[in-house]
């Protein structure tokens, strides 16, 4: 299952930014939190990513410690 940004969650890459600066722990720590590398955190966050598959999503959540409102429909 992949969260397409613009259509389905507008705005999420500058959420995902704007907990990030919130956050008492550095980017690299955040990235390696999620699983992820750091430059593609930031592209995630400038939504030059299209479409996120949901275990990214999930590990950007886990690694910021919040809900960030995206549901997935099961099945």
């Amino acid at each position: 299952m992949r969260v397409v940004f613009g259509r389905e969650y507008p705005g999420l890459g500058q959420k995902i930014k704007d907990l990030r600066q919130k956050s008492p722990k550095s980017m690299t720590e955040l990235a390696a939190a999620a699983g992820i590398s750091v430059p593609h955190w930031n592209r995630i966050e400038k939504e030059k990513i299209q479409e996120l598959p949901i275990d990214t999503l999930r590990g950007i959540e886990k690694a910021l410690e919040t809900d960030l409102g995206v549901d997935i429909p099961e099945g």
